[in-house]
């Protein structure tokens, strides 16, 4: 139920967080019904050839069997959490981990563990029906049942390791400074998002999947050819072995300075040509020429500080406390109360993140085009989007909500400029 408070105001406060979280499940579930709209379109001009007439149907239902799940998934999270709210499990959570210690870091830390583990129980079974129903259905999933539940346990080491261990430093600089906590928040998170840039590649990708130093070749000559062209300093260059999961392929750049790397998903180098990795790679390296790695590390930084800023004007406030049914201010019911509330602005600082990124594909395909072709680029696009069976034609609003990366078609209106 509701708090029971003597005041009106908390009980307002009750209803305002539950009002932007059922305003939130509803504008998301507009934007995929609109975007729904779209799957049966015509494929467009520019696009044709990429899906003979059996493999644009196959790709249609891809798309809706994964907005049905999505929709049901989504309802399924938004109904426990409701649940959770009205039925005082914030109250009943917070009462019951004081039961184990009294000690505050220890209490906060208790709570936010089992909502984490708990959360993860719950979005498991739909994780696990989308790989060994959905993707195994249409041909995507190669994963065993033996890799799914041991990354699942890898995961929840990792969480429990670095992420219970930059809980425990954040706690303690609340115990230890009050409000000022998020100074030194801020610059733990700096410290930490830097490490994981550098060595992301190195200690935490290796824990799932095994990554070979490309074999002399071929391919190889090619991309050095092109980073000495370009005086690009290149040392590793990494194939990962992705079909491990999936036939999805992928590559990505990693690190920066002499930590940078270039890694190829094996399923890239078995769907494309030689041109077309390269071009795919010229546009990777035309990221990190043009330093989006270090803009978007910045503005990541500086996000958070501002976050963490307002957070700590609201952390310990008796009114989110009583909100939730709480009588003792604490930061693990400040932390949740102040998310809810914040999401509204996360939404629109991402959106500007999108806009940003989109910007920023636009340049670096640019750049693969002017410093080596664009044509392999597009030939490269088109196949991975076939074999991923991406959607051609997503919505206009639903690419500018939600997209990191301009869709094929404005992608390809741009490399043929």
């Amino acid at each position: 139920m509701p708090p029971n408070t003597q005041t009106m105001t908390a009980q307002t406060l009750f209803y305002i967080l539950i009002g932007i979280i059922l305003l939130e499940f509803i504008w998301n579930s507009y934007l995929d019904y609109l975007n729904s709209k779209h799957y049966s379109d015509p494929i467009p001009k520019l696009l044709e050839g990429i899906f003979d007439q059996e493999e644009y149907l196959k790709s249609q239902e891809y798309k809706k069997t994964n907005y049905q799940f999505s929709k049901w998934s989504s309802f399924f999270s938004i109904v426990v959490m409701l649940s959770f709210f009205f039925l005082d499990g914030f109250a009943w959570l917070d009462a019951w981990v004081r039961t184990f210690t009294d000690n505050p870091i220890l209490i906060s830390m208790l709570f936010i563990g089992v909502l984490l583990i708990g959360n993860d129980l719950i979005s498991t079974p739909f994780s696990y029906y989308h790989t060994f129903v959905i993707e195994e259905r249409f041909g995507f999933n190669k994963s065993s049942k033996t890799t799914f539940w041991f990354d699942k346990l890898k995961g929840l080491l990792l969480m429990i390791l670095v992420g219970g261990g930059l809980l425990f430093a954040i706690l303690w600089f609340y115990e230890k400074t009050g409000q000022n906590f998020w100074l030194y928040t801020w610059g733990l998170i700096a410290v930490f998002s830097v490490f994981i840039n550098m060595f992301y590649s190195t200690l935490i990708v290796p824990l799932f999947n095994k990554q070979s130093p490309l074999e002399d070749g071929e391919l190889k000559n090619a991309i050095n050819t092109f980073a000495t062209k370009v005086s690009f300093k290149l040392h590793n260059i990494y194939v990962i072995d992705g079909s491990k999961r999936s036939t999805k392929a992928n590559a990505y750049f990693a690190g920066f300075g002499p930590k940078k790397r270039i890694v190829l998903y094996d399923t890239l180098i078995n769907d494309l040509e030689t041109d077309e990795i390269v071009g795919v790679l010229a546009h990777e390296i035309g990221h990190y020429q043009k330093r989006h790695t270090i803009y978007n590390l910045v503005l990541s930084i500086l996000t958070t500080g501002v976050t963490l800023f307002i957070l700590s004007l609201f952390i310990d406030s008796p009114l989110l406390a009583e909100a939730l049914g709480i009588s003792i201010p604490s930061f693990h019911i400040g932390i949740i109360a102040f998310g809810i509330l914040y999401s509204p602005i996360s939404e629109i600082t991402g959106l500007l993140m999108n806009l940003l990124s989109r910007k920023f594909e636009y340049q670096a395909d640019d750049y693969a085009k002017t410093n080596y072709d664009g044509k392999p680029l597009i030939s490269a696009l088109k196949k991975l989007s076939k074999n991923s069976l991406s959607n051609l034609i997503p919505h206009p609003f639903y690419v500018f909500m939600h997209y990191s990366h301009p869709s094929l078609v404005q992608r390809i209106e741009n490399l043929l400029k």
